[in-house]
């Protein structure tokens, strides 16, 4: 399966209708609340995110369907007195997981945080969510293997 991960354009509409929709789906999750986004929330998420300033959205395709979404935020370690990135949200769609997708998205950030000297990488995994947490250590995420409750949250690092 051929995996192709673009920068969104958030004002093409195809892509903001995308990261809503991969959004939700992913809110939808029993993990993430089963409940999906609010509609006001829905209703300003791209405007919001188009203001966010050290935003960067990837979107995963697969043919002419969007698979994937990481949202990340660009910062800065003091500790390493270089650019770093988080990732605050990984979705996959749910017809497209074990596929691929997420470690594809996962492979572009950390090409972009290199290229941008970044010292490192980080994320947050929900304990019981033990797909992601296994992706994540393969990618080579510190954090993610920990044996924790499945209610606490895990911060994980991946050093550059």
């Amino acid at each position: 399966m051929q995996v192709q991960i673009i920068e969104a354009d958030l004002l093409d509409v195809k892509h903001a209708a995308a990261v809503e929709k991969l959004l939700d789906e992913y809110a939808h999750d029993p993990l993430e609340g089963g409940k999906g986004l609010a509609q006001d929330v829905l209703s300003r998420l791209v405007d919001q995110l188009q203001n966010a300033s050290m935003r960067l959205v990837l979107l995963a395709k697969v043919g002419d369907t969007f698979a994937g979404i990481a949202v990340c935020f660009w910062g800065f370690s003091t500790f390493g007195a270089r650019p770093a990135i988080n990732i605050h949200d990984l979705a996959v769609g749910s017809t497209y997981r074990g596929r691929g997708v997420g470690s594809a998205l996962l492979g572009d950030v950390e090409s972009r945080a290199r290229a941008a000297n970044c010292c490192r990488i980080t994320l947050e995994v929900k304990g019981a969510n033990h797909d992601a947490r296994r992706l994540y250590t393969r990618k080579g995420f510190a954090g993610a293997d920990i044996e924790v409750p499945e209610k606490v949250t895990l911060f994980c690092v991946k050093t550059l």
